[in-house]
């Protein structure tokens, strides 16, 4: 009996998962969309809740997310500012994933 090989697509600019991973591969991106889930995040929550970034880079993949239409970013103009960030509808879309994740560190990892 023959054995069928699995054909796969080659990995070109139209693989999904090369377009996936130009929205998430930042290496904050998904600890991020962790801390914000379903909830609006201010700021400074994210700053405090994800260890071991710094400022300019949270801001950099911020900007990125929101950018890339994962994220909405509010701010109100007030004296002290306030920024707010909540998840758009294609970013609780990534939750599962982030999920996924998760269980897996959790099974494994930790």
């Amino acid at each position: 009996m023959e054995k069928k090989l699995k054909s796969t697509a080659p990995c070109d600019e139209r693989c999904p998962v090369r377009a996936s991973l130009s929205l998430l591969a930042g290496k904050w991106t998904l600890m991020i969309l962790f801390q914000i889930n379903e909830n609006t995040v201010r700021y400074g929550e994210l700053k405090r809740t994800v260890t071991g970034i710094s400022e300019k880079m949270l801001i950099q993949e911020l900007n990125m997310l929101v950018e890339n239409k994962l994220v909405i970013k509010k701010v109100y103009h007030q004296v002290p500012p306030k920024v707010e960030y909540t998840l758009t509808e294609l970013g609780l879309k990534t939750l599962p994933i982030v999920d996924q994740l998760a269980q897996f560190g959790l099974e494994n990892l930790v």
